[in-house]
């Protein structure tokens, strides 16, 4: 953007010349101006905004460490020279800034101070292609700017895996090892409708602030304003879930971001994290994130099909797995909470079979019974299909 001096009619324009000009400007025809794209007002949302714009101005400034003008600065970060201003006396609060002038008069120009090092961390080729293999991980929060600013590191990893590389690797640049590396989600949740809410929940676990929000119950569906301390953000089979405290209850408790609506950050209050709080006490291995209350002795036998599998997993930190006759194997472990145990169990049809506790045996054997009496079913008690308002 070039701005240019303009000379306007001093206050010595006799009369005759001032009545002149305001005629001819009333007989010139009106020139259509092109209108400028309008530019939102205020600061753009988000609460990692501010820290964006921070690790922007601080890179530009490394690339000129004699400084930039005014001028230049707002140029490349795309404001006006009096928002510039504005934001260069905010940022100053966290950036050490050095404002000179290369002479008695001159230009002043805006540099970092020594003392503000650049903020570096080493990465070789190999520890960027084994970061970049999680970058799947985060798709499903597509839209929100934690995901941004995840993006944003996966895209400066980019650069250290696609430089050449040394010794057998000389020159190989083209190898696309990040794009063959890779981890890819089993069944990975949509969250593009709760951005806010997941950047809301980032913040506040972050910075050891309150949420507040409505909170649909799974039992019946009803929604309860709830306050909570979020101690920890989880994901787990590409769902985000919160552990935190329940305010209301004095209970920790775990919290779905999916059921969560009209999330609201607080600005002003903090909590403490609890110094015994340890978030792998709220794990089941594969089990799930639920703390039961005492834990329950359980015992499941595989046939000699699955066994491999089952010996090469670890779902819980107290299994012990023993070899049956004809191949099998036994799995014993303690669980306190089975909320997810049934169906793990159901995913084995006959190759599993639980021995204890009755509960449980209690548990599948109704399941099975059920989806057999599903398949039994009679053509005309299906359930029928709703016709959609376009048909």
């Amino acid at each position: 953007m070039r701005y240019t001096k303009v000379r306007t009619v001093g206050s010595g324009t006799s009369s005759t010349g001032r009545e002149a000009l305001s005629s001819a400007r009333r007989a010139a025809p009106s020139i259509p101006q092109a209108s400028a794209p309008a530019r939102p007002r205020g600061r753009p949302k988000g609460p990692f905004t501010q820290h964006r714009r921070l690790d922007t101005l601080r890179a530009l400034l490394q690339r000129h460490p004699k400084g930039l003008t005014i001028y230049e600065l707002a140029r490349e970060l795309e404001v006006t020279p009096r928002s510039m201003r504005r934001y260069l006396a905010e940022v100053r609060r966290d950036l050490d800034l050095v404002s000179t002038t290369s002479k008695p008069g001159g230009t002043r120009l805006w540099r970092l101070a020594p003392g503000e090092a650049p903020r570096r961390v080493e990465v070789r080729r190999t520890q960027a292609y084994a970061l970049l293999a999680a970058r799947r991980l985060f798709e499903p929060m597509r839209g929100s700017t934690l995901y941004e600013e995840i993006d944003l590191a996966a895209q400066q990893l980019l650069g250290v895996a696609r430089r050449p590389g040394r010794g057998p690797n000389a020159g190989v640049a083209d190898a696309r090892l990040e794009e063959r590396f890779l981890y890819l989600p089993f069944a990975p949740k949509d969250y593009a409708a709760h951005t806010e809410a997941l950047d809301d929940l980032f913040q506040a676990v972050a910075d050891l602030r309150p949420l507040s929000c409505r909170y649909r119950r799974a039992k019946d569906g009803r929604e309860d304003k709830v306050l909570i301390h979020p101690y920890a953000m989880v994901l787990y089979k590409d769902a985000i879930y919160c552990v935190g405290l329940h305010a209301g209850r004095g209970e920790i408790r775990t919290f779905l971001l999916d059921r969560m609506r009209d999330t609201e950050c607080a600005t002003t209050e903090r909590f403490d994290l609890p110094a015994n709080f340890r978030v792998e006490d709220y794990f089941q291995g594969t089990f799930g994130i639920w703390s039961g209350g005492a834990s329950t002795h359980v015992v499941i036998d595989f046939s000699a099909k699955v066994a491999d599998f089952v010996r090469t997993r670890k779902v819980h930190p107290s299994q012990v797995i023993e070899e049956l006759q004809g191949g099998g194997v036994r799995l014993s472990l303690d669980i306190g909470d089975m909320t997810e145990l049934t169906s793990w169990v159901l995913g084995f049809g006959e190759t599993a079979r639980v021995l204890e506790p009755p509960d449980l045996v209690a548990r599948v054997k109704k399941e099975l019974q059920q989806a057999v009496a599903n398949y039994d079913a009679a053509p005309e008690d299906r359930p029928k299909v709703k016709k959609s308002r376009s048909s």
